[in-house]
């Protein structure tokens, strides 16, 4: 998590620590005075700053969310670029101040207490909102960036407390720190993570579709770099350097990291470094007296409230509006009554099924059938809201009943340039092709595991043990990489390769068969006569299986589940060493695995293509990158074991897996079975 903290932490210690310091001579100053009466006024500023900078984070996040994919990228992507452009100005702002800081705040609390307690508030609300401000906003960035990840949270909020220890040290002079050579080196580095920012703010501007060159890369590693290594996530979590850039990332990275740096290495070169960077404060005339008193809590609450007030009337005004501000019915009778044609834009659509069957409701295109969003299992008298991006383009609802046909609603046309986000529904008949397909290859597998089987049964029954061992893993390889037909395969899954998990024996319970108890034996020194029974069962339940699969139904929905789930299931088993039973092969496993997950999407391909056509070149990079990652574990004919991986190379097994399988999440929802009569 730390790639991810690290660039909230740094800038969480610097504006704290400025506004710390701000903080720490104002109360210096009045402390001197003899005015802690005084004091009060200052806190209150310092909340109403930090209440505006919650409040502008909470607009920021809840603003975003309300809005289509591609406005999400155009909002972060401005919202990067702004925050570069605030950060920039902190770096050379605090190089300037920091060794006349204390002097100028000193000049302002004198003001201050001469002209009444409002001006002091204002003061240290100023001086405090506006690093709020900067943090709150490259904050958000940042954490957009990470995605879920909670590293720029918890780097932030390290950042922010270390920063008051340390004000607290220098305002009770226990500290001594140079503040300029500070700020100085602090400052280059931001100058750097800032040209990350831009980088990632610009690609999201191409992504939201502002800015052009969205296809042009100038570099493409993502073929021959690992994405989950630990030196890759460092790079894309601190600099936002990623395997692909495209040309106008790369030209903003470097032209702003080559102005800005030189810009700020001259002008560290212009200015002499004071001796410690810290200055202690000196009293300043007493002003006025307060004036009449009010409730001490009235205007630290009101300083609270009016920005979250604020903030809340800002999201709810931000959040999607029921389209045309009616409830749209769902029956096998009124399917789409009291639907008219929304305005573009995020939309929330109120569906209540008003019919007395639990239905299916889609937002089509009548023309084409794709679908724009969905509701599964709408029970009768219940409501749920629908949220679909509308756009240019023809839209209607389809409602399925559990138990009667489908009906489909009046058209209505919304102007405005088309939009792209729905998806072409699939049938049974749409897999049909890919189903007959993959039912060949396993036929053919099978035919093989069971001419591997009883070679391996022959094996053993001549005491041949050695080769067992060999013949084993070819068979055992073989029936991994038919892993999309395992819920065709019944109870013959577990005789042929169930676990020892939950059996009162265990390895040695009489339950336990097939692959995994030959496994045990081999490699635990059992002999020829101990395994000959475990081998011919084998044999003759692999006999059973390829016979009966022909008879077997195959569900067509099963084959996109499937495309995922193969390699979960090798992530967790294969790639912990859950399933070794003491062959060390389970990354043979994994790659028997791959190939057969490389399979199914062959059989699925034309489908994927036309519903998401960038999907499968990615995917397909995924799969070369995990290949090449398990074939370097096999060496002389031998395959690591897991357990003993080094730490860098199960690492990068490890995080290929796992980018492989964020990959291929989309595939069960593009190619879901969707009602349709």
């Amino acid at each position: 998590m730390w790639d991810d903290a690290f660039p909230s932490f740094l800038i969480g210690l610097r504006e704290g620590l400025e506004a710390g310091l701000i903080i720490s001579v104002l109360v210096a100053s009045l402390v001197r005075a003899g005015a802690k009466s005084r004091l009060p006024q200052v806190w209150t500023g310092v909340l109403a700053a930090i209440a505006l900078s919650m409040s502008f984070g909470a607009v920021l996040t809840f603003t975003a969310a309300s809005l289509s994919t591609a406005a999400q990228e155009a909002f972060g992507g401005t919202l990067s670029i702004v925050a570069v452009a605030f950060v920039t100005a902190m770096v050379f702002w605090m190089r300037r101040s920091a060794r006349s800081l204390a002097g100028e705040l000193k000049e302002k609390v004198t003001e201050a207490l001469a002209m009444g307690a409002g001006v002091l508030v204002l003061t240290s609300f100023l001086a405090v909102g506006r690093e709020g401000l900067e943090t709150a906003l490259f904050l958000w960035t940042t954490a957009r960036a990470a995605n879920e990840s909670a590293g720029p949270l918890t780097g932030a909020g390290v950042g922010l407390v270390l920063a008051a220890v340390l004000c607290w040290g220098l305002y009770r002079r226990v500290l001594s720190i140079n503040l300029t050579r500070f700020f100085t080196a602090t400052g280059a580095v931001l100058i750097v993570i800032a040209a990350g920012v831009l980088g990632y703010g610009l690609r999201d501007l191409q992504e939201g579709g502002v800015l052009p060159g969205g296809t042009a890369y100038a570099v493409d590693l993502s073929g021959s770099v690992d994405a989950g290594s630990w030196y890759s996530t460092l790079l894309q979590g601190v600099l936002n350097l990623t395997p692909t850039m495209t040309w106008l990332q790369v030209a903003g990275y470097v032209g702003y990291l080559g102005v800005v740096m030189t810009l700020f290495v001259r002008g560290v070169r212009g200015v002499a470094p004071s001796p410690t960077g810290t200055a202690s404060a000196t009293p300043a005339p007493t002003g006025p007296a307060p004036t009449r008193r009010r409730p001490a809590w009235l205007v630290p609450v009101a300083v609270v409230a009016v920005p979250a007030v604020l903030a809340g009337l800002v999201v709810a005004l931000a959040r999607p509006k029921p389209a045309g501000g009616e409830t749209v019915a769902v029956s096998a009778k009124d399917c789409g009554q009291g639907f008219t044609a929304p305005e573009p834009g995020r939309r929330t659509f109120r569906m209540r099924n008003t019919g007395d069957q639990t239905s299916e409701v889609y937002l089509i295109d009548p023309a084409t059938n794709a679908v724009y969003g969905e509701i599964e299992g709408l029970a009768p008298g219940t409501t749920r809201d629908l949220v679909a991006t509308v756009a240019g383009g023809t839209y209607a609802w389809r409602c399925v009943p559990s138990d009667g046909k489908a009906v489909t609603s009046r058209a209505v046309r919304v102007g405005g340039a088309a939009g792209s986000g729905a998806v072409l529904p699939v049938s049974e008949r749409d897999l049909a092709g890919p189903l007959r397909a993959y039912k060949a290859y396993v036929n053919r597998g099978l035919a093989t595991l069971v001419t591997e089987t009883r070679t391996l049964s022959d094996d053993i029954r001549s005491g041949h043990l050695g080769t067992a061992r060999a013949d084993w893993l070819t068979a055992h390889r073989t029936y991994a990489s038919l892993g999309a037909a395992y819920g065709t395969f019944e109870d013959f899954d577990q005789k042929i390769n169930g676990r020892p998990d939950g059996l009162p024996g265990g390895v040695h319970d009489k339950d336990f068969t097939g692959f995994q108890r030959i496994e045990y034996g081999l490699w635990h020194g059992q002999s020829a006569d101990e395994l000959n029974g475990p081998a011919q069962q084998l044999a003759a339940d692999a006999a059973g299986l390829r016979k009966a699969f022909l008879h077997q139904d195959f569900d067509p929905s099963d084959l996109p589940l499937r495309a995922h789930e193969i390699l979960e299931n090798t992530l967790q088993f294969e790639l912990t060493g859950d399933t070794d039973q003491g062959s060390g092969t389970g990354l043979a496993t994994a790659d028997a695995n791959l190939a057969g997950t490389r399979e199914l999407l062959t059989v699925l391909r034309p489908l994927l293509t036309a519903r998401a056509p960038h999907l499968l070149p990615t995917v397909d990079a995924d799969i070369t990158r995990l290949g090449a990652l398990l074939d370097a574990e096999h060496r002389d004919g031998r395959w690591t074991p897991v357990d003993r991986l080094g730490r860098t190379a199960k690492d990068r097994i490890d995080g290929a897996t796992g980018q492989l399988l964020e990959d291929l999440s989309p595939v069960p929802d593009l190619l879901e079975i969707r009602k349709s009569a």
